[in-house]
């Protein structure tokens, strides 16, 4: 009986550790243009692709507020240089989704700890020319922590997923601003 439950145990915690959210794509290719080639960047709120990831409200909501803190100032500083009045310019409209996602909240890690499983976001974003509607590029992002990362930290890796994700889809504008020459799709510091 007590190898049964003993067995059990194991074995549920394995599938609470397991999650089949994944990127498609090890690397961004570059966008059909530099980003720079627009005189006006425009950042769309964030959208959830589905009902159960609309339902994770409060870490859509993390992630816009760090999606906010990265890169709008960047996109301030662009439009305040070049986005003039003029109603000849052009408008880089940017478009971000969160496709998936599965969040591990504090209070859910603290009473399962690495059984409430990992954590882990795929954002796909669509850049377009906001008058023509041509897309420039259709990048993906993603993160995760992992079960045992965010048990350890009582919940820490699994918040610190929601500023990575930001933090890697603003990398990519800004490394796309000058010159096109794509990015990656994970965070350096991934775990």
């Amino acid at each position: 009986m007590k190898t049964t439950y003993i067995a059990g145990l194991m074995c549920l915690s394995l599938v609470g550790c397991t999650t089949n959210i994944h990127p498609t794509q090890t690397e961004n290719p570059p966008p059909a243009q530099k980003f720079s080639d627009f005189q006006c960047l425009e950042l769309a709120k964030l959208a959830a692709g589905d009902k159960h990831v609309a339902e994770q409200k409060a870490a859509l909501v993390k992630i816009q507020e760090n999606i906010d803190a990265s890169l709008q100032p960047e996109l301030d500083k662009w439009n305040k240089k070049n986005c003039t009045s003029d109603t000849n310019n052009k408008t880089l409209l940017i478009e971000p989704t969160i496709s998936n996602l599965k969040f591990v909240g504090a209070g859910k890690r603290v009473w399962v700890g690495a059984l409430g499983g990992s954590s882990a976001v795929l954002m796909h974003v669509r850049f377009s020319d906001k008058e023509s509607g041509i897309v420039i590029a259709t990048p993906e992002f993603y993160s995760k922590s992992s079960a045992m990362a965010g048990a350890y930290s009582f919940g820490v890796n699994d918040n610190a997923m929601l500023v990575r994700i930001a933090k890697v889809f603003s990398a990519y504008v800004v490394k796309n601003y000058q010159s096109a020459v794509g990015g990656s799709v994970k965070p350096i510091n991934l775990n």
